[in-house]
């Protein structure tokens, strides 16, 4: 298949990305978790950080015998075993919005939408990292609550869509259970989605065509010796005479996002990291040649006793130069995983979770400075 394929000829030509190509780089990037298994709302955070509590407080009802604002429980966010992340990024004093992956199901998507009130008729693109449906389950909603009228919703997906996927865990490797299925691309043509197939990096574009500083990845090359995949992932197969469970372990068909942010470098969003965050940001630096300023995602780290938790922390903590200025371990990575990263790492771990929003903003004049930084990973 080509390696780009789209619903509509207006996108069957973007912008192929080799390696060493100039990412249009944001004068700012704001986004907001609005699906995540983690609810956080009192660590201690950094400048540029948001709980979720003081985004309601200012628009919150008063008390009527106390006349002070309510913290209305039934209009905040809820958590869920799934990852959504809204994307804002400005570029040349023009704000985009990408929403990278919707969650494990509608309902709670709806209302975390509701709660943190995203307007959806912004949206440029719906991105899905891959395709597991604790990242998928929510796009039909998503795409539902928008109006029937309005333009069609790009949704970038990676064209290798599995049939099903479970999990035979080992040592008997013996199916126990599989995922919800993923949405089919006709779903999505028929809820006003425009289907828009990529397995090569490409810069995500506007609604006018214009680039909005966010790239999605290709498949990730696997070179750390540690990063193994997910024992007993299994995907169900019908084609060519073979029928039945297959072994899945490597997921190559999730994908990453990276935004370069001026002065402070590029931030990595990988939902699930089933290549693993370390080659996640060995290719990253590879490809861009930036300092990384902040690791967000699932670093996938359960269970504990199958993956390299040790190995990845170090990594994370020692091996990148310079030093990201934030980790931010959602979804997937696991308590005893965050825990130890935040161990580790002090402040620079920041124990992110649903309804937290993060600001970036990006500086001209650090801009030079960071192009003198040399930038490297021990291996």
């Amino acid at each position: 298949m080509d390696p780009f394929t789209a619903s509509s000829p207006s996108f069957s030509d973007p912008p192929k990305l080799g390696p060493g190509h100039s990412l249009t780089k944001v004068d700012k990037l704001e986004f907001l978790i609005l699906v995540d298994n983690n609810i956080e709302w009192f660590s201690k955070l950094p400048e540029g950080f948001s709980h979720e509590l003081p985004q309601h407080l200012p628009r919150a009802p008063l008390d009527p015998i106390t006349k002070v604002p309510l913290i209305d429980f039934e209009h905040y966010c809820c958590g869920a075993h799934g990852l959504s992340i809204l994307l804002k990024t400005t570029v040349n004093g023009k704000e985009h919005q990408i929403l990278l992956d919707a969650g494990p199901d509608g309902k709670t998507i709806e209302r975390n939408i509701e709660a943190m009130q995203v307007d959806l008729n912004k949206l440029d693109c719906l991105v899905l990292s891959h395709w597991h449906s604790d990242h998928s389950g929510g796009i039909p909603q998503v795409l539902s609550l928008r109006p029937p009228h309005h333009l069609p919703l790009r949704v970038d997906v990676h064209p290798d869509r599995p049939i099903r996927r479970g999990i035979a865990p080992p040592p008997t490797y013996i199916p126990i259970a599989c995922l919800n299925p993923d949405p089919t691309f006709d779903q999505i043509k028929g809820l006003n989605g425009m289907v828009f197939q990529a397995n090569s990096p490409h810069e995500v574009l506007g609604m006018n065509f214009d680039k909005t500083g966010v790239e999605v990845s290709g498949e990730v090359e696997r070179v750390t010796g540690f990063e193994k995949g997910i024992p007993g992932a299994v995907r169900w197969v019908d084609e060519d005479g073979d029928k039945g469970w297959f072994t899945d372990e490597l997921i190559m068909d999730e994908r990453y996002i990276t935004v370069d942010v001026k002065g402070k470098g590029l931030v990595i969003f990988s939902p699930c990291s089933h290549a693993g965050i370390c080659n996640v940001i060995i290719e990253a630096i590879k490809r861009h040649d930036r300092p990384i300023h902040m690791v967000v995602g699932g670093f996938h780290l359960v269970p504990s006793h199958s993956q390299p938790v040790a190995e990845t922390i170090d990594f994370l903590s020692n091996r990148i130069h310079p030093k990201p200025a934030y980790i931010l371990p959602l979804h997937c990575t696991g308590m005893e995983a965050r825990a130890k990263l935040l161990t580790e790492m002090g402040e620079r771990c920041v124990c992110a979770g649903v309804g937290m929003k993060v600001v970036v903003m990006g500086n001209d004049d650090d801009e030079r400075g960071l192009d003198e930084l040399v930038v490297k990973v021990d291996l």
